[in-house]
């Protein structure tokens, strides 16, 4: 509160000496007159939170003693104890400001909440992304994953598997890999191979040759890009001008 009463403070009078008006600083900052007023008015930025004071308890001063005693005897004390102890120091509070202390604290033998497990996004960039791209507690965590999941670790091997394929050009592994994900019982993945080999020369000659339909779909692409700009705006003729340009 003290960091946008300064900052609100500072922006008010800047505008001021810039030559608006309160009027004008009002309705550009979307404030009413009064609250521009009242900065104005402000000799400096404290006067805006006079009379906001943070309360202080009795037990403030004696807090610092209390956690140390509360880490010797490993959270074994009592807060009676407690309060006998900081009363002879001077604390001339009641029970109940210890006692709300205390509670606040986490218990000696409490055990830390586990780690929440990954989520589904998370476990598809660690079977997807290249190994090399992961780092350290990535791989410990799929590493982990895995283990617990036998059917997991079965598709990441075949989700690694045609990566390497595909990225190495290597076509002549794609039957046995097409007849290795049928037989695997996964069904996303056996759904993937079904479609490769119905289509599978198609396929093969994607994955052993250089030849490829990326520049096609890139002009598809960007044809359709330019479509979509001139929605609503413009005929063929403008359409087929810009096409022709661009490319």
């Amino acid at each position: 509160m003290a960091e946008r009463r300064r900052a609100h403070h500072a922006l008010v009078h800047q505008l001021l000496e810039s030559g608006m008006s309160m009027r004008e600083v009002a309705r550009h900052l979307g404030w009413s007159r009064n609250t521009v007023r009242r900065y104005a008015h402000a000799q400096r930025w404290q006067d805006m939170v006079k009379g906001r004071r943070t309360r202080v308890s009795k037990l403030d001063p004696f807090k610092p003693y209390l956690a140390r005693r509360w880490e010797e005897t490993g959270g074994k004390i009592t807060g009676h104890a407690l309060l006998a102890e900081i009363t002879e120091r001077g604390y001339r509070g009641g029970h109940t400001l210890v006692a709300q202390w205390k509670q606040a604290l986490p218990a000696a033998d409490s055990v830390p909440p586990p780690p929440p497990p990954p989520s589904v996004r998370q476990v598809t960039g660690w079977l997807t992304r290249h190994p090399a791209g992961l780092t350290v507690d990535e791989e410990v965590q799929r590493k982990a994953v895995l283990a617990h999941c036998p059917e997991l670790d079965a598709a990441a091997r075949l989700v690694t598997s045609f990566a390497e394929m595909l990225t190495r050009l290597e076509g002549e592994r794609l039957s046995d890999w097409i007849t290795e994900a049928m037989t695997s019982g996964l069904p996303g993945i056996s759904t993937f191979a079904v479609g490769l080999n119905s289509d599978y020369d198609a396929v093969h000659a994607g994955l052993t040759t250089h030849w490829n339909s990326g520049p096609v779909e890139g002009a598809v692409n960007r044809i359709k890009m330019l479509k979509r700009q001139m929605y609503g705006r413009a005929g063929f003729r403008l359409l087929r001008k810009r096409v022709l340009l661009a490319s």
